[in-house]
């Protein structure tokens, strides 16, 4: 374990890795499954420490400095490890981009980070390339396997490089950008700080019991909190280990569990859900798994969990990428549905009035709103958005927009999201982007774009879009789904498509998409999974 987990001054990446490196250097960290050609690929400790400063000397030589932004779009493996291990030597800022992101998308994120370079797979590069005219602060690509003669660098060139030797970040230094859906305008770049990250970790470690002899089954994707700092860095602070899937698949799950010995794994309610739902097998309850750790899933997913798969804890947990995890469950206390209570050594949490910021009653609804104990425990803000910062602080209490319920003995449940955004297979959808995006669409007139249910208990959301044609215009919905297809990544188009005459609106003109939401899906409705 880190010795200093109490000490919000030591809370910073390269520290972490240095002392694992000295105290258990031989000990595998990560091993990859599932993937390509690093099928199998590990590296120990030692290994990790070694190459994190080859990477971050790598990057020095190609002028990257401290503060500095560098996107970084690859899919979870080995390269995407050591570039945030080598990143986070240097001391520069990791752009963690989305490997769905394209077009218009992928546009405003890279333009919103400044980023002089990209860390790109070689399968994406041509997103890239194909938008680099419009992108002001782009330079050059660094792309894995590029070969002589490429416009782009080589990420192998880090095998060459000269160890960095430079100063050490601070713990309030910002360490990674993540981007969370915009609802009433563009994506917003969260600013996360060195001990942002780390507090992401020592959750896991506080609330599931972590030790050196965890395994964590990682097969969510680790350009997102959960994935890379709730599991990931979870398991280097602890000193334990991580298996790391490239993508996630319902039915190598507990196959996968099982050969690798993993002890705890994160999940998503759609995860969760494609899990439970596979055909019972005679050796579910075969394998190390004692711990899951979850957003609230329906009370019969958790039921199965435990007494079908034999999981010990399940351990629902509520958080932001901007607010880390402030609510988590009690070990060994069930309490299915709720978000459990607050992490109070770090977090303070209120269920306030969303108009008037006042506190309500226990068991009345309100805007969940949360502010830190610890420094450098929070975002630092929106990337060049200082007004949104400005508006989610107000009243010294950040307004996460979604509403729930404490009880008397302070548990919370969530009830709905009081902004209009869209969870989709464990991604925040923005109405707005996918609304600006289809609105492109020659004859479109108008669009909405809201959540409808999925149809499988704890999977989310479907993301329906109506639209109105121009006049005179012929729309069809095979026409606005090819279109998404092009424009949209694969989490945010749309599976239920109408062509509608015209929008139900309020007085002032605004679309209500209420009444869209209770017209749902309709017999006319087109439904992408029943094309053939």
């Amino acid at each position: 374990m880190y010795p200093h987990l109490r000490n919000e001054a030591r809370w910073v990446l390269p520290e972490v890795l240095a002392h694992q490196a000295a105290e258990r250097g031989g000990k595998t960290f990560v091993t990859m499954i599932a993937g390509k050609e690093n099928d199998g690929d590990s590296i120990t400790y030692a290994e990790a420490q070694e190459q994190a400063g080859r990477m971050a000397g790598f990057f020095a030589g190609l002028g990257v400095k401290p503060g500095d932004t560098v996107a970084v779009m690859l899919p979870n493996g080995l390269d995407f490890v050591r570039v945030w291990l080598g990143l986070g030597r240097l001391g520069a800022v990791m752009v963690a981009l989305n490997t769905e992101l394209k077009g218009g998308f992928l546009e405003h994120q890279l333009e919103n980070a400044g980023a002089a370079l990209a860390v790109v797979d070689a399968a994406l590069a041509d997103r890239i390339t194909d938008i680099a005219p419009r992108l002001t602060a782009l330079r050059g690509l660094v792309v894995p396997g590029a070969v002589a003669g490429s416009p782009h660098a080589a990420l192998e060139g880090w095998r060459n490089a000269a160890p960095y030797d430079g100063p050490l970040p601070r713990a309030g230094d910002d360490a990674c950008i993540m981007y969370t859906s915009g609802t009433t305008g563009l994506s917003k770049g969260v600013l996360m700080p060195h001990g942002h990250g780390f507090l992401f970790g020592l959750g896991s470690i506080d609330n599931f019991a972590l030790t050196d002899e965890d395994r964590f089954y990682i097969c969510l994707p680790l350009f997102h909190a959960n994935g890379l700092y709730m599991q990931l860095y979870a398991a280097m602070i602890s000193g334990g280990s991580a298996v790391l899937r490239e993508r996630f698949s319902a039915s190598a799950w507990l196959d996968d569990i099982r050969r690798h010995g993993c002890t705890v794994t994160n999940s998503l309610g759609a995860v969760t859900a494609f899990v439970v739902a596979q055909p019972p097998r005679p050796d579910d309850r075969d394998h190390p798994l004692r711990l899951v750790g979850a957003a609230p899933n329906p009370a019969d997913t958790e039921r199965v969990l435990r007494e079908r798969f034999g999981v010990r804890d399940v351990i629902s947990l509520y958080g932001m990428t901007e607010v880390n995890i402030p609510l988590y469950a009690e070990m060994g206390k069930p309490r299915p549905g709720t978000c459990g209570k607050v992490y109070d050594r770090y977090f303070e949490v209120e269920i306030r009035d969303p108009q008037t910021d006042i506190p309500v009653p226990h068991g009345q609804v309100g805007e969940v709103m949360v502010r830190p104990k610890a420094a450098f425990g929070f975002l630092s803000g929106y990337h060049r958005m200082p007004d949104k910062t400005v508006e989610a602080w107000r009243n010294l209490w950040f307004h996460t927009g979604d509403a729930a319920v404490m009880d008397a003995e302070g548990y919370v449940t969530f009830v709905d999201r009081i902004k209009d955004c869209i969870r989709r297979r464990g991604e925040n959808v923005s109405s707005y982007e996918v609304e600006t995006v289809l609105s492109r669409l020659e004859g479109v007139a108008e669009v909405a774009a809201y959540a409808v249910p999925a149809g499988i208990p704890g999977a989310e959301d479907e993301i329906m879009v109506a639209l109105v044609a121009a006049p005179g215009a012929t729309l069809t919905p095979e026409a606005v789904a090819a279109y998404a297809e092009r424009e949209l990544p694969r989490y945010a188009q749309p599976r239920y498509i109408d062509i509608v005459d015209a929008f139900p609106k309020t007085p002032t003109a605004k679309v209500q998409k209420a009444k869209l939401r209770e017209r749902g899906v309709a017999d006319t409705t087109w439904d992408r999974t029943k094309v053939t």
